[in-house]
């Protein structure tokens, strides 16, 4: 299906531009949330009748989300969810995840502006871009931890993606104690050739 953009598409077109999509796309999409027209010579003229409106209302979108950019990029979430021993997560966190993490930040982004090729499905530091406007995008960072310790943890730096990086390890260090035992039996030796020395010289 063609269409006239109504404003600017990441991938795909400028505002006015008549582009070939997916005919889903459009009907899911692009047409019911205002972002295009269908390409026939009615919507052409009315596109042409409200360009300027269409360019005033962009640009006042583009403020709003340059303002919210400006508190928004670069900041950290902790998500806590219940993962393996291997830093699996027992799911996933999705770009609905990501929509309701925002909206309980007081940030109001829907889940089509989440740039999230697969869901995230394991625990670790994340970073996702959010588009707030064809050309206002931010980056935010996940911290996904199987709890607040572990995220703080995480933050410092920490790999938390094995068993002996969340509990440690009780295991002896045999190498460091061969090497006492083997320190210790050269100093035997040494002692007794020392009072073999002594006997000796009696």
């Amino acid at each position: 299906m063609e269409v006239i953009l109504l404003e600017r598409i990441a991938k795909l077109g400028q505002m006015g531009e008549t582009v070939r999509v997916r005919d889903g796309y459009a009907r899911n999409y692009l047409l019911p949330t205002g972002r295009a027209l269908r390409a026939n010579d009615a919507n052409r003229t009315r596109f042409e009748a409200q360009k300027a409106q269409l360019i005033q209302r962009n640009e006042e979108r583009k403020a709003e989300a340059s303002g919210v950019a400006e508190t928004l990029n670069g900041r950290a979430f902790i998500v806590v969810r219940s993962a393996g021993e291997t830093g699996q997560l027992y799911g996933s966190v999705s770009t609905r995840d990501i929509a309701e993490i925002l909206a309980n930040e007081g940030y109001k982004v829907g889940r089509n502006q989440v740039e999230l090729n697969q869901p995230i499905k394991t625990i670790g530091l994340h970073s996702v871009s959010i588009s707030l406007h064809p050309e206002v995008v931010v980056e935010i960072q996940l911290n996904i931890a199987r709890s607040p310790d572990e995220a703080e943890r995480q933050s410092r730096g920490e790999d938390l993606s094995s068993a002996d990086a969340i509990y440690g390890t009780d295991e002896p260090d045999y190498a460091q104690a061969d090497e006492e035992d083997l320190e210790g039996d050269e100093a035997d030796a040494d002692e007794a050739a020392a009072d073999e020395t002594d006997e000796t010289a009696a």
